[in-house]
């Protein structure tokens, strides 16, 4: 029964990271610009996680205030991170962006000792420096590209930041209201900030196609993988957790490929690149796992 437990847990793990690794996908089929595209994603995701926590479930979503500014702040770092992200697929294309996130390994790497006030860890800085130079080649092969890979910079920047302001609030409340109240307020903030920008007026600009392809996005490719994720955390060591979440922009680069053909062709020395920063990402991960995980063998 347990091993049954364990191999269900392991393929609706992989099943989610499949589904995060789709999202670029579904940013370019969407035509909407990504003030669009992102500002419907809050909104309907916001409204089926309220469905399910407080409808469905009867839960309460009430946290102390000073948790609820600090919800609020993070989910305008989260907002902002899948408005660049989106921005950099429409500007350039899915493995451009995709081949980004690798630099939040660089960013956390400085961003966390801060934060957390614990020392540099040296293998991230070689790891850092890894990527450094990888994005540069890429760079230097896919210059035409410049302003998605600018774009997909601040992705890696914003989702770093994201991720180690939710580490220090991690535990204060519950999974469910920390990812309701975060991208409910992503889509306040982003709203707030299309007002004042005079995009909000762009709002209405949606084609029915769209319309559904982001309902979609929302509740299959957005809200189901964030509770899901939360669920499997009982069942899945680090080790599985590292090395499966770490392959999204795999299935992500491969799926544009054969869905997008010519327009995701690169540079051969893109794939190279990519290689062997995903490489060393992952390496670093299960070495750390086992690190935590101590003399204890690591299940799957």
């Amino acid at each position: 029964m347990e091993a049954a437990y364990k191999n269900s847990a392991l393929f609706r793990l992989h099943l989610i990271v499949f589904l995060w690794g789709f999202t670029a996908i579904l940013g370019k089929l969407i035509e909407t610009n990504a003030q669009v595209l992102v500002f419907y994603r809050m909104f309907f995701a916001s409204l089926f996680l309220f469905l399910f926590f407080r409808v469905f479930k009867g839960q309460s979503l009430r946290v102390p205030r000073r948790l609820l500014l600090q919800l609020i702040m993070i989910g305008g770092f989260m907002g902002f991170h899948w408005l660049f992200f989106f921005h950099s697929i429409k500007v350039s294309n899915v493995s451009i962006a995709l081949s980004c996130l690798s630099l939040s390994t660089l960013f956390t790497s400085i961003l966390e000792p801060v934060i957390f006030k614990r020392k540099i860890d040296i293998s991230e800085v070689i790891i850092g420096i890894v990527i450094v130079i990888c994005m540069t080649l890429i760079f230097k092969t896919e210059f035409h590209y410049k302003e998605g890979i600018f774009f997909g910079v601040l992705t890696a920047l914003f989702g770093t930041i994201f991720q180690v302001f939710n580490g220090k609030i991690y535990g204060k409340t519950s999974s469910g209201n920390i990812i309701f109240y975060e991208i409910f307020a992503g889509f306040l903030i982003l709203s707030i900030f299309y007002i004042f920008t005079g995009q909000i007026s762009q709002v209405g600009e949606i084609s029915y196609r769209d319309l559904a392809l982001l309902i979609l996005l929302a509740g299959v490719f957005t809200a189901y993988p964030m509770l899901e994720s939360v669920s499997l955390m009982k069942y899945i060591s680090p080790f599985t957790l590292v090395l499966t979440i770490n392959l999204e922009p795999v299935y992500g680069i491969i799926l544009a490929f054969f869905i997008f053909g010519e327009s995701e062709q690169m540079n051969p020395v893109f794939y190279i690149a990519s290689v062997i920063m995903i490489g060393v990402i992952i390496a670093n991960g299960v070495w750390k796992a086992r690190r935590t995980a101590g003399t204890k063998k690591l299940d799957i």
